[in-house]
């Protein structure tokens, strides 16, 4: 099949009686251009060619095709010294949507994204506690709220629902000041299933900072660095690995959960990340100090300057990742650290800036530091990781395939 199979894999291309299945390849190499455009913004037809490997007049054919559908559309053609310009293809932002559920320990943010990551109109609802009932109730509530903004034909370009969430949220029910008895309703809940009964799109479940991590991966700062750790601080602090461009999520689908790395608090006591670098941390230094830790909830990004708390808070979670950011990069030589977290820039700022003084602080005879850099993504890379699934199942590769791409 020459130079074009040759990009397929082969469990892609065969059916059960050894011949090719033409249309899984065109499928794929459609997916595979899409990729492209999305990683790099926009492209030319020569420069898919010769990243992909595709022949120019297949090319041609798989965008003139996706173009058809509306689901690239052209830019402005670039004049060069010679030859006829060329035109830059990009994708359509509103040729898919998508929607993207995010449940937090103290709040649920529903969104509806279109097809290049932008949140165009969202919900959310804050709780003491995630409770089954009334969080399906909001479900049903806010897609109801966000369809009513859309045209019957801007509905049907709704890709489907993606739920970002924690994993065993019953978990953890005391740091959160839940009764165990109460978070225990989760136990034997089957989320996506109970979630696909009240929607009319498919739906697809994801851990919450696993989520956030591919946001940082496919929106943030992924086609920088091909390798990088994620620290996603919430309510309780998650993340993700990032090899060779793609996500790496283990055996189990655990890797890089983050949260149990041992590290050593201030009173010399070895506690896991979690307990000092997590939200829940600063709202109980807020009720210690006599102040009401309700605003952290409302909006991530509209936070108080708390003062003497929250500046506390900082330097401990500083001092704590440093030394999981150390371990990290003893064991895999990320060219990254990522730390993002659900509230404002400027919170962000200053924990990376006490992050970077504090390992400066320690033991590093052996230690290859990689940058220790603020997410691009933000507070909402939850929602837009949840967001991302559906349009990934459908219209997108794995990110390793780009990273093969030719340069």
């Amino acid at each position: 099949m020459g130079k074009e199979a040759a990009i397929v894999p082969p469990a892609d291309i065969l059916d059960p009686s050894g011949g090719a299945n033409q249309v899984r390849v065109r499928a794929y190499n459609e997916r595979l251009v899409m990729s492209l455009v999305r990683r790099h913004g926009s492209l030319s037809k020569a420069e898919i060619a010769r990243r992909s490997g595709l022949s120019a007049q297949t090319v041609t054919v798989i965008m003139r095709a996706l173009e058809g559908e509306g689901l690239l559309v052209r830019g402005e053609p670039l004049r060069g010294k010679v030859g006829q310009p060329s035109t830059p293809m990009r994708l359509n932002p509103d040729a898919v949507y998508s929607l993207g559920l995010k449940i937090g320990r103290r709040s649920a943010d529903l969104v509806l994204m279109d097809f290049v990551g932008r949140i165009r109109r969202q919900v959310r609802r804050t709780f003491p506690y995630p409770m089954p009932g009334p969080l399906l109730a909001f479900v049903g509530e806010g897609v109801a709220e966000l369809e009513r903004g859309l045209s019957v034909e801007e509905r049907g370009r709704i890709a489907g629902l993606g739920v970002a969430a924690p994993f065993e949220l019953w978990s953890w029910a005391e740091e959160v000041g839940a009764p165990q008895a109460d978070m225990d309703q989760w136990r034997g809940v089957d989320l996506q299933k109970a979630i696909a009964a009240r929607v009319a799109y498919p739906v697809f479940l994801q851990n919450d900072a696993t989520s956030a991590c591919g946001a940082e991966l496919v929106f943030g700062l992924g086609a920088r660095y091909p390798d990088f750790i994620y620290f996603f601080i919430g309510s309780f602090i998650g993340g993700g690995i990032v090899l060779n461009s793609a996500l790496f999520t283990g055996r189990t689908g655990a890797a890089g959960a983050v949260g149990p790395l041992p590290v050593q608090g201030r009173d010399g006591e070895t506690v896991q990340l979690l307990k000092i670098a997590s939200i829940f941390v600063l709202e109980n230094l807020l009720r210690a100090s006599g102040v009401d830790p309700k605003p952290l909830w409302y909006s991530p990004d509209d936070w108080l300057d708390f003062g003497a708390p929250l500046e506390t808070w900082i330097q401990e979670s500083a001092a704590a990742l440093a030394q999981a950011i150390v371990a990290a990069a003893s064991v895999i030589d990320f060219s990254a650290v990522v730390v993002d977290g659900g509230f404002p820039a400027w919170v962000r700022e200053r924990l990376v800036a006490a992050t970077k003084s504090a390992i400066g602080r320690l033991d590093l005879q052996g230690v290859t530091l990689p940058d220790i850099v603020e997410g691009a993504v933000g507070s909402q890379a939850r929602s837009i990781g949840g967001a991302s699934l559906p349009l990934f199942s459908r219209y997108h590769l794995d990110q390793n395939v780009l990273f093969k791409e030719r340069a």
